[in-house]
């Protein structure tokens, strides 16, 4: 029979042996306030050494991490946050980070970025202002001699696992949110916005990246809406809303020495409202060797759009009016168009230009409905040199 010091000590080593194991299996979540680093929110302190010290022992902890920015405006300089990290990092943004609109503060390549690190959340529900309008005068490339470097509002590179959700952009000076040789991210819920007219402000960028997921968001801006270059694989795309902007592009591919690729586009369930582009894939003309396959592009709604559903494989903006044959390199094939209706703004609401040198393959057009009422209507559809068919309702008739 075990004496009763024996059960005295037994009642002493359960709860230790759980506290361990607890430690153990459920790290102690732990939370870094910028305030306490010395950031203040008056709207004018630069704030980025604060950031950065509060990121040091954020990124140090072993356990779950919350680098918190509480509510208010954060002036905030070009800061970059490095891993990789001991344990799991998310990054509260509650208040507003406020970009610098002085234009030696601003001529860099990114506003914010992070990098090296797995499994990384951004959200809160705050803003990233990016005060572009002081700085999209020296980013217009076709009115300027040259392009003056303006940053990306928000950079991901090398990031594993992450998700970015619950966020607003506004005025980005360049593109809104930029991914580089990511894997396995989910963007949701964030509103990208800037003026119709400001140059170069992709909503989101994606290049040598995979495995990328970006649903319900509403993207407003100058440029694509959402831009996918060489690298971009098994990119699914659903519950968009773009307006005004050019639209979901792939490309302009080509222009590398490299040989470039895309694969694996699934958009779906998007809506185009008076944007310059709908559904579009670029190629720069002449071109290097290049690909670009496995695209659908799936119920869709086109409201007074442009260019509803073009391919170009003619790109070239600084060449002027050529009027000749692309003779891009770049091979588009299984390309999907499907159930995709509502208005076009211009007479051509189906485009799909194609190389002569290596026309495009198997591309199908199904279940067309866009009107066209201006004048010299209804609406028409242009092919050139592609291979494909198609079935279903076909408004414009189709020109396969």
């Amino acid at each position: 029979m075990a004496s009763s010091s024996t059960f005295g000590i037994a009642l002493v080593l359960i709860p230790f042996w759980c506290a361990v194991n607890a430690s153990t299996y459920f790290p102690v979540t732990k939370f870094f306030n910028v305030v306490n680093y010395g950031a203040r929110s008056d709207g004018t302190t630069d704030n980025s050494q604060a950031f950065l010290r509060a990121w040091r022992d954020a990124c140090k902890w072993k356990g779950k991490s919350r680098l918190l920015i509480p509510r208010g405006t954060y002036m905030l300089n070009s800061v970059t946050f490095i891993g990789p990290c001991n344990g799991e990092m998310t990054v509260l943004i509650r208040g507003t980070l406020k970009a610098p609109s002085i234009p030696p503060l601003f001529f860099t390549n990114t506003w914010i970025v992070f990098r090296y690190i797995d499994n990384l959340t951004v959200k809160g529900g705050g803003y990233l202002d990016g005060q572009g309008a002081s700085a999209w005068r020296y980013n217009d490339c076709f009115k300027n001699a040259r392009c003056l470097p303006l940053p990306i509002s928000l950079r991901f590179d090398f990031i594993r696992n992450g998700q970015i959700k619950y966020l607003r952009s506004i005025n980005s000076k360049k593109a809104h949110i930029n991914l580089f040789a990511c894997n396995n991210i989910n963007i949701s819920y964030v509103r990208l916005t800037a003026p119709e007219n400001s140059p170069n402000t992709d909503g989101i960028h994606i290049g040598s990246s995979t495995n990328i997921k970006i649903s319900r968001v509403n993207i407003g801006t100058g440029d694509d809406c959402i831009s996918m270059v060489s690298g971009s694989q098994n990119i699914d795309i659903s519950d968009v809303f773009c307006g005004p902007g050019h639209g979901i592009s792939i490309g302009s591919l080509g222009r590398s020495f490299q040989k470039e690729y895309v694969m694996g586009i699934n958009v779906v369930n998007a809506t185009f409202n008076s944007t310059q582009n709908g559904v579009r894939i670029k190629t720069w003309s002449p071109s290097y060797s290049s690909l670009a396959s496995n695209i659908k592009f799936q119920n869709i709604i086109m409201q007074n759009v442009n260019n509803p559903i073009i391919i170009d494989q003619d790109y070239c903006p600084f060449c002027g009016l050529r009027g000749g044959q692309s003779i891009s390199q770049v091979q588009i094939k299984d390309v999907t168009f499907r159930n995709i209706w509502g208005t076009s703004s211009s007479k051509l609401a189906i485009s799909l230009q194609c190389s002569q040198v290596v026309p495009c393959q198997n591309v199908k057009l199904a279940n067309i409905d866009l009107a066209y009422k201006g004048p010299g209507g209804p609406a028409a559809a242009s092919c050139s040199n592609v291979i494909g068919t198609s079935y279903g309702k076909l408004v414009p008739p189709g020109c396969l």
